[in-house]
């Protein structure tokens, strides 16, 4: 393995950042009664979906996905009277998708999926997300959809069943445009909230009614009220988690990919790879999806290196920072960086002197 292929693959990753954040997957866990064999099948169009394999409503579902124009649409189908989503999770978590919805989903499970979700973007690491109706989680990895009484022609689909096309299209945005204020062409109508910015405050994605009657998504926000230190006011926004996602995941794959076991850990290669993922940054910035006034830098985690010395008996109280940056930390790297990532226009203040 050559280092410099590496290099390569990072700014490619860089200049190919929009292209591909385009191209999101929805999962889609359907409970349906048709008599067809399969559990699991993968969409790339509809022109591949065979309508006789699903209900009526279900095949509709994935329409509405697929509206929204992503990638892939992963369909994992259960019997209409199974009692809970466990299989399905298994077989999910082990593939690859940005965005799940259930369609049909009771309230009574929402929680656990919302758990589930957490557990896997806050133990595993993964970066799944998913779109759950009325779900006050308080977490980025959850959008708490709740439009009500969506008009459709001779159709009015409830929250839930909407939350697919609210999957599909955060699925097909690329990271150069917000869902804020995304256009459903299709509804003719919504029952408006009353609150839509007591709603948005409280982490709602709600939908709204413009000039003309166009019904749109109101501010793309997902269910997160509660900041902390490490996720500020920025967690709030979909589309900023889009990029902090599409970023673990560049980082993630290439170091699983072309690193793990393939090239020695010495000081020297750590910088390498850290110089890898800075050229990364500065691609990001260029195209405008990293905040080019803000110092993007990935480097060496020093405090997080010196306690993993400390605990394995070293006296890092003669090292300076520099020693313990090149001390030999075994089969582990530390690493962290700053990164500033870049929100769509979004608010107004515009004012005019006479």
């Amino acid at each position: 393995m050559g280092l410099p292929e590496i290099l390569i693959n990072f700014k490619t990753s860089g200049l190919t950042a929009i292209e591909r954040s385009s191209r999101g997957i929805v999962a889609l866990i359907l409970k349906d009664s048709t008599d067809v064999t399969f559990d699991v099948k993968e969409y790339t169009s509809i022109d591949e979906i065979v309508e006789a394999d699903y209900t009526a409503a279900n095949y509709d579902y994935i329409l509405k996905t697929f509206l929204g124009i992503p990638s892939r649409v992963i369909v994992y189908r259960i019997a209409s009277d199974a009692a809970n989503y466990t299989a399905a999770l298994a077989a999910l978590a082990n593939k690859k998708w940005n965005y799940l919805a259930i369609p049909g989903i009771e309230t009574a499970d929402v929680a656990t999926i919302s758990t589930w979700i957490k557990g896997k973007r806050d133990t595993d690491h993964k970066t799944f997300k998913a779109v759950l109706p009325s779900s006050v989680s308080d977490h980025e990895g959850i959008i708490n959809f709740t439009g009500t009484g969506i008009v459709v022609g001779a159709t009015t689909y409830t929250t839930a069943q909407y939350c697919a096309r609210i999957a599909g299209i955060l699925a097909g945005l690329a990271l150069d445009r917000s869902a804020t204020y995304y256009e459903l062409s299709e509804v003719d109508d919504i029952t408006e909230t009353a609150t839509p910015d007591t709603d948005i405050d409280a982490g709602k994605l709600i939908l709204v009614k413009k000039t003309g009657g166009t019904v749109r998504i109101g501010r793309a926000v997902n269910s997160l009220t509660t900041t902390t230190a490490t996720k500020g006011a920025a967690f709030k926004k979909i589309k900023i988690i889009e990029g902090v996602d599409m970023v673990r995941d560049d980082i993630h794959d290439t170091f699983d990919e072309s690193y793990v076991g393939k090239v020695i850990n010495s000081y020297d290669n750590k910088i390498l790879f850290l110089a890898a993922v800075n050229a990364y940054f500065t691609e990001l910035e260029r195209i405008d999806v990293l905040d080019p006034s803000m110092d993007n830098k990935a480097e060496i985690d020093t405090e997080a290196q010196r306690t993993y010395l400390q605990a394995a008996g070293v006296d890092v109280t003669k090292l300076s920072d520099q020693q313990v940056k090149e001390y030999n930390t075994g089969s582990k790297v530390f690493a962290l960086a700053t990164a500033k990532f870049l929100d769509a226009m979004e608010d107004l203040t515009f004012t005019i002197y006479m």
